[in-house]
């Protein structure tokens, strides 16, 4: 199958901090793929150059083989925070993107439902809890039907429980809309629940220092011992890499 999305860079630096050095990666439809790796590694800056907010890098990305450059409708970001603005109802945060008119989007009150927001449309984001807040924001990132969803750390802030709440909500997202996902995690058993590939990032800006299939089937347990040949030899990488 051929590569949905190609990402290659060959450079990006802040002034003269090199942050990711000749890294080439490839995501087929229907992908989730985990990029761990130390702080200031570059996953975010990564992520932030996929999603067209950063140009300043040398390299290209590729959209079904046609050259990408700036925000584009099929790639949706949620970020690490909800971000939602406090003064506008859940589905007009949901539905931002099409003006006032657009909270009244059929689409809104169907990704309520499928987020478990069901009877919030017209709560305000004080009156949610962080894990709701986040379920908005992920409602929020599918409204525009992406192909292509980019995570940064999007259940860091969460409790442990609401965290596995909000990876199973993920997993059934992607896995109903056909998404190919693209997810920075610190989180190693995150990234064993959730990807079909780890990749990761080297602190000394160079290609990728490893990448790993994960083979388990779905619907995955999370059993440690199910993955855990595989998670300790990402720990092993991570202590030889002085990562954590």
């Amino acid at each position: 199958m051929s590569a949905l999305l190609d990402i290659t860079i060959h450079e990006k630096a802040y002034g003269a901090r090199r942050v990711l050095h000749n890294v080439r990666l490839q995501l087929r439809q229907g992908d989730i793929v985990s990029l761990i790796g130390a702080s200031g590694c570059g996953k975010s800056s990564l992520l932030s150059i996929v999603a067209g907010l950063d140009a300043d890098f040398r390299g290209s990305l590729r959209l079904d083989g046609q050259p990408l450059a700036g925000v584009h409708g099929d790639i949706g970001l949620i970020f690490q925070e909800p971000r939602l603005f406090p003064w506008l109802t859940v589905a007009q945060n949901i539905a931002f993107g099409q003006g006032p008119k657009g909270q009244h989007d059929p689409k809104v009150a169907q990704l309520l439902d499928e987020v478990g927001l069901h009877g919030q449309a017209n709560s305000l984001p004080k009156q949610l809890s962080g894990g709701q807040a986040q379920r908005a924001a992920i409602a929020r990132g599918l409204f525009g039907q992406p192909r292509i969803l980019l995570l940064d750390e999007p259940f860091s802030a969460v409790d442990a429980f609401t965290r596995m709440k909000l990876q199973d909500l993920l997993a059934d997202v992607a896995a109903r809309h056909g998404l190919t996902v693209l997810l920075v995690t610190h989180d190693i058993d995150e990234a064993l629940y959730l990807s079909d590939r780890i990749v990761m990032l080297d602190t000394r800006a160079g290609p990728p220092r490893a990448r790993y299939d994960v083979a388990a089937p779905r619907p995955r347990s999370r059993a440690p011992a199910t993955q855990a040949a595989l998670k300790d030899a990402i720990l092993g990488e991570l202590h030889a890499a002085h990562a954590i």
